[in-house]
């Protein structure tokens, strides 16, 4: 059959995925003076980056003055437990300035310091105040002038539309199938180069702070097509998400509350963030509520509190009180900025938070305690790149944002994803630009490989089983959350690849009714094509994992490995089947490794 059958659009470059790291790169695509296109599953401004609302990290200087890229990149390296690409970590931190101030000269409206410079508010496992933000909405500023800069571009943008697969001519990208979600009709791009851009994976799990889109389609896509995964045993649960009334539960309470003075509490009013320092961090924490109220009052101590220790160690604390009993009463913990800072400042500053708690929750934050507790939120491992270029391991596909691996190791420090997604969106855009403009021959888009795909996609409509795709998404949900979770195991990672198998098999039973178009129950059951592969992935490559390290918590293995810290786990699908192989670090300059003298 023809290719002609199938609505087809041509591109040098096309980018899956617009939030913050898929427009950078389109924007900067174009730029480079290739015919460029953006693909988005859902509406153009949707995109996930609105979440991150505490700041942008990048070592201005603006607040500290002997802030700058060397402290950020040791703070990163940390963070990550060491098992970050140093060259990924070291790029951001040095362009990551320069980014931030492009978003200023794009018009982004950056709260200002008295003498009109852009402010910086703490956050977790940074040393120096150093995010830059617009009250607690900076994502949502950032996508604002993103995609005003990309539309004033004239760059050509395909919303609610959904890639299925990549397509491949030989071992190199040849382009991408997909669906309209509105008509269901099928969709070809061809393209000498793809930019993945497609966020995260949080809907495999229950309590997410993750949106609907965030099924693990560009985990999948590259997998499938034969790219390397790394490091997708780690997967972050931020500390703070709303845990009542449940309709709201895993909704993000940014860390701008904690970086505020906001400070985290057990049912007795303790301050138990001060039983869980490490000792990575004693000598930069203050170790008791008085020590740390000083560096409340002056900061140029430049003490941590405990309550803004890294993510994972907060998470990990929260359920420890909880699970000893010492927990809010709908199972979280209490934050407080109530008694720490005046209504006014609070309305000023935390604007969203205000709002999303009075509104959803009936909780006025300028009087009481919020109710938090851990989310699925983030994952740290993704699609394995080339530092400098975004290259993966397939020819032609490219990857930025938190799709792609090695940027933050085991663990993600806040406002650190946002300067990625501009740092590493634009070298996805120029890099992959670049591929493109040297491409060599012509692409063949082989129509047999569509039509298994467009029969895989409509199997649903023609089958005879009573499966409910609703019902198979909620019990991989279950699954995923109960099983590998914050605290894992190996009988329960070995149960968990047990029901995912299950799980599979029942997809194959998934009866879909009506037609094609405006059918969510058809998008449901394609999209567990991508939950349940990711699932697999992150599960596999725990069980990989023997320690505990980060975001990824063993308790049959509760001691950090030092032969694991100089290895990633690499996932890639071998004849059909997952491989979880372990490949060394690259190995860090001399001048680099200079900057962590006297750590342990």
């Amino acid at each position: 059959m023809a290719l002609d059958k199938y609505e087809t659009h041509e591109y040098d470059m096309i980018v899956v995925g617009a939030g913050g790291a898929g427009l950078r790169a389109a924007i900067e695509a174009s730029a480079q003076g290739v015919r460029t296109a953006l693909i988005c599953k859902s509406l153009l401004g949707k995109a996930h980056t609105v979440m991150a609302e505490g700041g942008i990290a990048a070592a201005l200087g603006n607040i500290y003055p002997e802030d700058n890229w060397q402290v950020h990149f040791r703070d990163t390296m940390r963070g990550g437990k060491m098992l970050c690409n140093w060259r990924m970590a070291q790029l951001h931190a040095q362009e990551a300035p320069a980014r931030v101030l492009e978003l200023e000269a794009w018009g982004a409206l950056f709260d200002r310091t008295k003498d009109g410079r852009i402010l910086q508010r703490d956050f977790g496992g940074h040393r120096y105040a150093r995010l830059a933000h617009v009250g607690d909405r900076t994502g949502l500023e950032m996508i604002r002038t993103l995609q005003q800069h990309a539309v004033h571009k004239g760059i050509d943008v395909f919303m609610e539309c959904t890639i299925f697969r990549l397509l491949k001519d030989g071992d190199r990208i040849a382009g991408a199938f997909g669906y309209w979600r509105d008509s269901g009709r099928f969709v070809v791009f061809k393209a000498k180069a793809i930019v993945l851009a497609t966020g995260g994976i949080g809907k495999a799990w229950k309590i997410t702070s993750n949106s609907w889109e965030y099924t693990g389609d560009g985990h999948s896509l590259s997998c499938w097509a034969g790219a390397d995964l790394m490091d997708m045993e780690f997967v972050q649960f931020h500390p703070t998400g709303m845990v009542w009334p449940p309709s709201v539960r895993g909704i993000l309470v940014t860390e701008g509350v904690r970086g505020d003075g906001g400070t985290l509490t057990n049912l007795s009013g303790q301050r138990f963030m001060f039983n869980y320092i490490p000792d990575f961090f004693r000598a930069e924490t203050a170790e008791t509520v008085a020590e740390a109220d000083r560096w409340y009052t002056d900061k140029k101590n430049n003490r941590r509190t405990p309550d803004l220790l890294p993510r994972d160690e907060v998470a990990r604390a929260i359920n420890a009180e909880v699970k000893a009993g010492r927990g809010s009463p709908h199972g979280g913990v209490f934050l407080d900025i109530a008694t720490r800072r005046d209504p006014e400042y609070i309305k000023r500053r935390l604007p969203s938070m205000y709002h999303q708690f009075k509104e959803l929750a009936d909780v006025d934050i300028t009087k009481q305690s919020m109710e938090v507790g851990p989310t699925c939120h983030y994952v740290m491992g993704g699609v394995r790149v080339d530092a400098d270029t975004t290259a993966t391991t397939v020819p032609g596909l490219f990857a930025a944002g938190e799709v792609a691996a090695g940027m933050h190791g085991a663990n993600r420090l806040g406002g650190n994803s946002l300067s990625d997604l501009v740092v590493f969106g634009r070298r996805a855009g120029l890099y992959s630009a670049e591929y493109a403009k040297n491409f060599q021959g012509t692409l063949t888009i082989d129509v047999g490989q569509i039509e298994a795909m467009a029969r895989e996609c409509l199997e649903p409509f023609e089958r005879s089983g009573t499966e409910n795709p609703y019902t198979v998404h909620q019990d991989l949900q279950e699954c995923m959350q109960s099983l590998v979770g914050i605290i894992r195991t190996e009988g329960e990672l070995k149960k968990a690849l047990d029901e995912i198998g299950v799980l599979r098999e029942r997809t194959r039973r998934i009866k879909i009714g009506g037609n094609r178009e405006y059918n969510p129950a058809w998008h449901q059951a394609l999209d567990l094509h991508s939950l349940l592969t990711v699932s697999e992935i992150v599960t596999r490559a725990a069980l990989e994992r023997k320690e505990s390290r980060g975001a990824h918590t063993r308790e049959d293995y509760p001691k950090t490995d030092p032969a694991f810290g100089k290895a990633n786990v690499v996932v890639r699908q071998v004849n059909g089947e997952i491989t979880v192989p372990q490949e060394p670090l690259p190995e860090m300059p001399d001048d680099l490794k200079k900057l962590f003298e006297g750590d342990k």
